[in-house]
């Protein structure tokens, strides 16, 4: 089967930054399904891993990890789906990705897809939609099912209009918070209110500063989603006490939780592939989520954060997603799609 992959660790600008390799089709065995690509999408966390690393290999890496496809087949101990069926999953972290024809994933990460969207609409929301979710619900354990009970709870998302920003507003409203998200432009501004932010401040300004001009003393909640060494003393100071602060990227200079000390505010880290990579007892909650997100997005309580698409999946769109993200300045997510 075809795969697009790498054996250098290149700037994306380079001719053998991706390249289109022949390999193995697998097979499936025990939980693991064998889906066939139809849409994927570019994260950050694609372009950390192309990018980051030395030498060269003599296995193609073939990473990508949001997926949306067809089970054509299934191993021997599969329960929760057959073949034939459309299924949306991000997979696991130390397994070949979804830059690919077919790919094998556990079933306990996937979920049955959604039927009133596209297929690149699709292909661009389970990572960061499964970031969101246990970031809210399990992390900083919020329930989305008590939007009355929640209402009057504020949150500050920073970095609003990213892949998971997008999403995590989504939810966090739909779970009845006053939703404060970080924006910087316009158009970045408009997105974050589309998603159902509730209030806007501005990440490149003092975020206190902003936050207090709200009305705001404190916040109940904290999502962190980018630069959290640059904003750590702010996020020291608008956390309530006993407040809980949740953050997803990684940090240089070491977080200090003696600031949050005297206010007994917590701090946790949220890692969507942990359940995989650690292969938690837990794992199949990620496919609980998937089906819950499908049914919210078919529903249409909340949309797809997919911006812009490209077609097909070959290696030069490949490479144009990944530049675009590159940039950081990306709206919500971009999708590759055979469809």
């Amino acid at each position: 089967m075809n795969a697009i992959g790498f054996t250098q660790h290149l700037p994306i600008t380079d001719p053998n930054s991706f390249q289109l390799f022949k390999i193995e089709k697998p097979i499936p065995t025990g939980r693991d399904l064998l889906v066939k690509i139809i849409a994927t999408s570019v994260n950050p966390v694609d372009v950390k891993v192309r990018g980051n690393g030395h030498g060269e290999q003599t296995t193609p890496k073939i990473i990508g990890w949001d997926a949306y496809g067809e089970v054509t087949a299934v191993g021997e101990a599969v329960t929760l789906f057959k073949p034939g069926e459309k299924v949306f999953y991000a997979g696991s972290f130390i397994r070949s990705g979804t830059d690919s024809q077919f790919q094998l994933v556990d079933e306990r990460l996937v979920g049955h897809a959604p039927k009133k969207l596209t297929a690149s609409q699709i292909g661009g929301m389970p990572l960061t939609s499964l970031t969101a979710w246990e970031a809210l619900f399990e992390r900083l354990q919020i329930n989305p099912d008590q939007p009355k009970k929640n209402a009057g709870q504020t949150i500050l998302i920073i970095n609003g209009s990213g892949g998971v920003g997008s999403i995590a507003t989504q939810l966090a409203h739909m779970a009845g918070l006053t939703v404060i998200a970080s924006a910087s432009r316009t158009e970045t501004i408009a997105w974050v209110r589309k998603n159902g932010a509730d209030k806007v401040v501005n990440h490149h300004h003092n975020l206190v500063t902003e936050v207090r001009k709200l009305g705001f003393r404190y916040v109940d909640d904290i999502l962190n989603l980018n630069d959290l060494d640059g904003h750590w003393d702010e996020i020291a100071e608008l956390i309530k006490p006993a407040g809980k602060v949740g953050a997803i990227t990684e940090n240089e200079r070491g977080v200090n939780l003696q600031k949050l000390t005297k206010k007994c505010a917590s701090f946790h880290w949220e890692w969507m592939y942990s359940k995989s990579y650690y292969h938690t007892a837990d794992m199949i909650t990620q496919h609980n989520i998937l089906e819950r997100v499908a049914q919210l997005l078919d529903q249409g309580v909340i949309h797809s954060t997919v911006t812009q698409t490209l077609k097909p999946i070959n290696v030069k769109n490949l490479k144009q997603a990944h530049q675009a993200v590159e940039t950081n300045h990306m709206i919500g997510k971009i999708a590759i799609s055979n469809q």
